[in-house]
């Protein structure tokens, strides 16, 4: 169905695309790369972004609309359960990822990127603990508020958390607090685990915590309190 949207496949393919783009063939932004080529660089951090974009924005704003119209209500009188369809979000997410993946590693792979492939497994790990983390929060939202506050809220939360998030820039090259904070947000975890993985081919462990953490916060959160009408 996402795949199928115009406007969700704008968001979950074509702009992770445009900004890998803009950012490895322009110098408008300017990177401290850490002496790696600038695909290198940014390619990590794109994958994460797409992570973000698919289990989080596009998931609250699909649930939230589906609760309003009634979808899960009907869901709700069968055996499924408010853990079954968390399980089966994450399954769905999983899925589109796989095509995230292909076509935004494609691209970087013909702009020159050179990956750890030591790397890939942990990175493997990053988006699975991501997926699980950001599918969490889609569900927590879109079970608690409207379905407009959800599409106000989840492309503002998404905005935020890419421009100072710790998503594309390191949380260490952030100004401020905020080089502090994005560490213990789930998108600088996410950010700073996919960098590791196939830049370094490990993920640091404290990202594993803060990623861990989140999921089990947010996850708890989710099933107490979401709500099917």
């Amino acid at each position: 169905m996402i795949l199928r949207n115009g406007e969700q496949l704008l968001v979950t393919v074509v702009l992770p695309v445009m900004l890998l783009l803009g950012l490895v063939l322009t110098s408008f932004v300017d990177l401290d790369t850490g002496g790696a080529s600038r695909v290198d660089f940014v390619t990590p951090g794109v994958l994460a972004l797409a992570v973000m974009s698919t289990a989080f924005t596009s998931q609250a704003i699909a649930t939230a609309f589906d609760r309003r119209n009634g979808v899960l209500r009907l869901m709700s009188t069968t055996p499924l359960g408010r853990g079954g369809l968390l399980a089966g979000k994450v399954l769905g997410v999983l899925a589109v990822e796989v095509v995230q993946v292909i076509v935004i590693s494609g691209v970087a792979l013909a702009l020159g990127w050179q990956p750890v492939l030591a790397g890939v497994p942990a990175a493997v790990l990053a988006v699975l603990l991501g997926t699980a983390a950001f599918t969490s929060l889609a569900m927590l939202l879109a079970g608690t508020l409207r379905a407009e506050g959800v599409l106000a809220v989840a492309n503002l939360v998404l905005v935020l958390l890419t421009v100072g998030g710790g998503v594309l820039v390191p949380a260490e090259q952030l100004p401020g607090p905020l080089a502090h904070v994005a560490l213990l947000l789930p998108s600088g975890a996410l950010g700073e685990a996919m960098r590791g993985a196939l830049l370094d081919g490990s993920v640091p462990p404290f990202s594993v915590v803060v990623l861990l953490g989140w999921t089990a916060a947010l996850g708890w959160g989710a099933g107490k309190l979401f709500r099917w009408t």
